[in-house]
C-alpha cells in the first residue's frame, strides 16, 4: 500500500508541510492552479538545519499593489490561518500574537516591526516582509471573508476531486475551531488572516502536492505542540493555542506537549494533518522510496526544526501497535469489584483487561489483573487501578508492542418477518486490506434474537454472511 507518513516531533505549519512534500518527491508544477489564480508565487529554497538539508517555502506576492485598498474587489484573495508568530486578527476583530489564527510561515518568530526580520527578509516601514527577489510576503494581505466565501473561492479553482476535498476539509476544521473558540456559528465565522493569499497557497498547495503523490494512506506520528506561553488579545495563554486544541480534539492522531518552550504547531498545520492523516505511534514498516524534510523559519538550539515526510510501500501483515502491560496481584478483591474493573479501567484508556485466578502466598486464592494500555495512558490507568483495588503497587512488564488487525464496523440490515433489524459487525483485516475475520456483535444479535424469537447464533450467522 503506497503510504505517506509524517513525523510530527517538532510540530507542523503549512509552509513546513509544503516544503516536506516537495522534498519527498511531489512535483512543484502541481502548484500551478494556485499561482494561476492568485497573485502569489512559491519561493522554494533549501537550508541546513543542524546538519539536515531541508527544503523551505515562502509565499510571495507577485502583485505589489496587494493591500486591501489597492486590490480589485473581484480579486480572489483569501485571508490566512496559521499560527506562528505574526500579530493577527480573529473572528472577534482582535489582534493576537502566536495564537489561533496567526501567520503560519514564521513558526513562532518575532513580529515584523523592524527593518530586518529574524527570517532574513527585509521589511518595509509598514511592516511588510519581502522575499529574496523583493516580492512582498503574502501573509496578512487580503480582504476579510466569511467561511462560505472562502469555500466558494476554493471551489472555483478547479483543483480536482481529491485536492479540493482536502482543502475544503482543512478550511472547515479551521472554521469550526474558530467558531467554537469564539462561540459563533460556522457560516458567520470571519476569516481575517484565516484566509489570506498565503493561507490558500499553504492549504491548497499541500492538497495539490498530496494529490500529486497519490498515496493510498496517510499517517502521522504524535504531533508535538511545543510549550510555554503565547500572547493573544485576551492576554497571555499557554501553548497550544485554543484553536489547535479544538482541531486536535477531532483528529485521529495524538497531540503532545514539548519538546521545547516554543509554539510549534499552528492551526493551519493542525487542520491539514487532521484532515489528511490517521494517527500512528511510530512510522509504519515501509519500503521507503522517497523522503524529505521541510524546515520552519525558527531555529531551535538543539534539534532540527523540520517536518519529515516519508513515502513508500507499507509492508503487508498486521499493524504494529505500541503498548504497555500493567499488572497487579490482588488477594482480597470482591467479585463485584473485579466485575467493575473492565468498565472502570477502559474509561481512562485501557485497551484490554484480563483477570486470572492465581494462588497467592500461604496458599490463599487471589487474582492477577493484566491491563493492556497505550503508552500515553499508562499513568492514568495505573492510578485508577490502584484507586479501585487498593493495591500497593502496579508493575509494568516488558511487552513493548503487539500486532493487531485493522478493525472496522459495518451494520448488517436483517429483514425478518417484514421488519428490519440492524446488527453491528466487526471486520478484521490486515495492512493490505485483506479481510480475514467477520464477527457480529453479541449484544446486537442478542437484542434481535429477543425481538424475533430466532436464536442468537442464527442472527449472528445471518449478519456475518451479509457482510462477507
Amino acid at each position: 500500500m503506497r503510504t505517506l507518513a509524517f513525523d510530527g516531533r517538532t510540530g507542523a505549519a503549512g509552509d513546513m508541510l509544503l516544503a516536506a512534500l516537495l522534498a519527498a518527491g511531489a512535483d512543484a508544477d502541481a502548484l500551478t492552479p494556485v499561482t494561476d489564480a492568485l497573485p502569489v508565487e512559491y519561493h522554494i529554497d533549501r537550508r541546513d538545519e543542524h546538519g539536515v538539508s531541508a527544503a523551505t517555502v515562502d509565499v510571495l506576492l507577485t502583485d505589489e499593489g496587494g493591500d486591501d485598498e489597492n486590490r480589485d474587489d473581484d480579486s480572489p484573495s483569501l485571508d490566512k490561518a496559521g499560527g506562528h508568530g505574526h500579530s493577527h486578527d480573529e473572528g472577534d476583530s482582535h489582534t493576537h500574537e502566536h495564537g489561533d489564527g496567526s501567520h503560519d510561515h514564521e513558526h513562532n518568530d518575532e513580529s515584523h516591526d523592524h527593518s530586518h526580520g529574524s527570517d532574513g527578509h527585509t521589511h518595509d516601514p509598514d511592516g511588510h516582509s519581502h522575499g529574496p527577489d523583493g516580492h512582498t510576503h503574502a501573509e496578512g494581505h487580503g480582504v476579510t471573508r466569511t467561511y462560505p466565501e472562502v469555500v466558494g473561492i476554493v471551489e472555483s479553482l478547479n483543483l480536482g476531486e481529491r485536492a479540493e476535498s482536502i482543502a475544503l476539509g482543512a478550511f472547515r476544521r479551521l472554521g469550526e475551531a474558530e467558531a467554537t473558540v469564539h462561540d459563533t456559528d460556522l457560516d458567520s465565522t470571519a476569516f481575517h488572516e484565516v484566509g489570506a493569499d498565503d493561507a490558500i497557497a499553504d492549504i491548497v498547495g499541500v492538497a495539490l502536492l498530496v494529490a500529486d503523490l497519490d498515496p493510498e494512506a496517510v499517517v502521522t506520528t504524535p504531533v508535538f505542540a511545543g510549550g510555554g506561553e503565547t500572547t493573544m488579545a485576551h492576554g497571555t495563554y499557554p501553548v497550544p493555542a485554543p484553536a489547535v486544541v479544538e482541531i486536535a480534539s477531532e483528529a485521529d492522531w495524538e497531540l503532545r506537549g514539548g519538546p521545547v518552550d516554543e509554539e510549534l504547531l499552528t492551526p493551519t498545520g493542525a487542520a491539514i494533518l487532521a484532515e489528511l492523516a490517521d494517527g500512528a505511534e511510530s512510522l509504519p514498516p515501509m519500503e521507503v522510496t522517497e523522503s524529505g524534510y521541510g524546515a520552519g523559519t525558527l531555529s531551535l538550539p538543539d534539534r532540527p526544526n523540520v517536518v519529515r515526510a516519508v513515502v513508500g510501500e507499507a509492508r503487508s501483515g498486521l499493524v504494529r501497535d505500541e503498548i504497555r502491560v500493567l499488572e497487579t496481584n490482588l488477594d482480597d478483591a470482591s467479585p463485584e469489584l473485579l466485575g467493575s474493573l473492565q468498565r472502570s479501567l477502559k474509561a481512562v484508556g485501557a485497551r484490554d483487561v484480563s483477570i486470572v485466578p492465581v494462588t497467592m502466598k500461604k496458599g490463599r486464592p487471589g487474582h492477577l489483573v493484566k491491563v493492556i494500555v497505550r503508552p500515553p495512558d499508562v499513568q492514568a490507568v495505573a492510578r485508577r487501578l490502584a484507586e479501585e483495588t487498593g493495591t500497593l503497587g502496579v508493575r509494568e512488564t516488558g511487552a513493548g508492542h503487539r500486532w493487531v488487525a485493522t478493525r472496522a464496523f459495518e451494520t448488517a440490515e436483517l429483514d425478518i418477518d417484514g421488519e428490519t433489524y440492524g446488527v453491528s459487525v466487526k471486520v478484521a483485516s490486515d495492512a493490505d486490506g485483506t479481510t480475514y475475520d467477520v464477527s457480529a456483535e453479541f449484544d446486537d444479535a442478542d437484542a434481535v434474537a429477543e425481538a424475533t424469537g430466532l436464536s442468537v447464533r442464527e442472527v449472528m450467522r445471518r449478519a456475518e454472511a451479509q457482510v462477507r
